[in-house]
């Protein structure tokens, strides 16, 4: 379905902890952002991969958890009202005869932009797929790699397969849109927080969760629509089971992604820029974070919140050439508090 393009000063790709300061910095000089990622909230690797583990490097802050940080960040951004697009790739970056930026993402939407900042982290997060053999031919019409909409998911025989978070946190939030809701996982211990695992074990005690131990290895079902599944228990039984929906959680990995075909110049699979402004080789898109390389980077977030900075600088130049942009600090400034309503 098409939609109408989206308009904005700055997309950011990326909602990590440099991507959420980023529309912090732009916002201050009154620049609008939305931002896009590929996952199903914000924070980028610390809210995915190390929720509650604790970050001791961040300025002023001894010890903090990955969730904390971008929950202060998204407070922190909250004035400038930033709009964010989850579960969304930008797949397609083209340069516009008006001489902004357009981009399309994988789920249909369309920007047009003056400035787009690239602070993807190491690229986007793409999934793990299970070693099934024949899974991509049900891959997007039964067999699903993350959760955009759950209305999808009424009525279906599910079966999820996994022990982390995301597997435990979608058998309990699908379970009572499912006509039939299984877990499978090789193992009775869980990579996921405790009061995850204990509601699950509670729907199963309920008989509203049936839960199997084992491991997939094959795939029943015709043009893509999935009838069932056998498993390999840890008996070492051959059992099939019915469904017609399958999610499997195995994790994230780090993949370029089509960032690789932007016409960046590339260093190692990162993107060189300049330590003045943070751009790269194509006029208007700048990139912050891990994603990108210069004489000395280190890959931290403190760096990443400098960059976000000096970037930001950048851009309003871009987007306002005229414009006499003066220096100011949040502290002392009345027009930069009045912004972030403290004044």
């Amino acid at each position: 379905m098409s939609q109408d393009t989206i308009k904005t000063d700055v997309v950011i790709v990326g909602a990590g902890p440099c991507g959420l300061f980023a529309v912090f910095e732009l916002g201050l000089l009154d620049l609008k952002a939305h931002v896009i990622d590929i996952l199903d909230r914000p924070g980028g690797q610390c809210a995915e991969l190390y929720p509650e583990k604790p970050i001791y490097d961040i300025p002023g802050l001894p010890i903090v958890s990955g969730q904390e940080l971008t929950d202060n960040l998204m407070a922190q951004a909250k004035p400038f009202e930033p709009a964010f697009h989850f579960n969304e790739m930008v797949e397609q970056v083209e340069k516009l005869p008006n001489g902004a930026w357009q981009v399309k993402t994988d789920g249909g939407l369309t920007f047009e932009a003056p400035v787009i900042v690239i602070a993807a982290g190491g690229g986007s997060f793409q999934p793990k797929k299970p070693p099934i053999p024949g899974i991509e031919a049900y891959e997007g019409t039964s067999v699903f790699y993350s959760v955009k909409k759950m209305e999808t998911f009424k009525g279906k025989s599910i079966l999820i397969s996994g022990g982390g978070d995301s597997a435990l946190d979608w058998t309990i939030n699908l379970q009572p849109l499912a006509e039939r809701m299984q877990l499978i996982h090789r193992r009775d211990g869980f990579r996921a927080a405790p009061d995850s695992v204990n509601k699950m074990h509670a729907l199963v005690e309920a008989k509203k969760l049936d839960f199997h131990l084992g491991q997939i290895t094959e795939l029943h079902g015709e043009n893509g629509q999935l009838e069932g599944v056998t498993y390999k228990s840890n008996e070492g039984e051959q059992v099939r089971i019915a469904c017609d929906t399958l999610l499997p959680f195995f994790g994230l990995t780090m993949k370029l992604g089509p960032i690789a075909d932007w016409g960046l110049n590339l260093h190692e699979n990162l993107i060189p820029v300049d330590t003045e402004k943070f751009a790269t080789n194509a006029e208007g898109i700048f990139a912050i974070g891990d994603i990108n390389w210069y004489p000395g980077k280190l890959k931290l977030i403190l760096s990443g919140f400098h960059e976000a900075a000096l970037m930001a600088q950048a851009a309003k130049k871009v987007i306002d050439p005229d414009a006499k942009v003066i220096f100011q600090y949040t502290t002392s400034s009345s027009s930069l508090q009045k912004k972030l309503g403290v004044a």
